[in-house]
């Protein structure tokens, strides 16, 4: 059964403190877990205020289904992401069997 990883890559340019940082990340990863049943992680340790690492996982029994989960996860985590004032500095996904 196949199993689809996305991984974002956050700039949080207005942080200025740790609140400010958990603010954002927190509420992305319950607008995600919420809106697409998926399951949500911080990957990173918190090594600035300005930058966070969030890793999605999804698991199917069809790999065209995950593909194109990933894809809307992608469209939505950017729109979220800049409603909260930050940005995508890079996202990717993959597959693991």
């Amino acid at each position: 059964m196949p199993l689809a990883l996305l991984t974002l890559e956050l700039r949080i340019e207005h942080s200025q403190s740790l609140k400010d940082r958990r603010q954002v990340v927190r509420s992305l990863k319950d607008r995600l877990r919420q809106g697409f049943n998926v399951s949500v992680a911080e990957l990173d340790q918190v090594v600035t205020w300005q930058s966070a690492t969030i890793g999605i996982a999804a698991i199917s029994g069809s790999r065209d289904y995950l593909r194109g989960q990933m894809e809307e996860l992608q469209r939505a985590a950017s729109r979220m992401v800049a409603e909260l004032g930050a940005e995508l500095g890079d996202s990717w996904w993959d597959f693991v069997e």
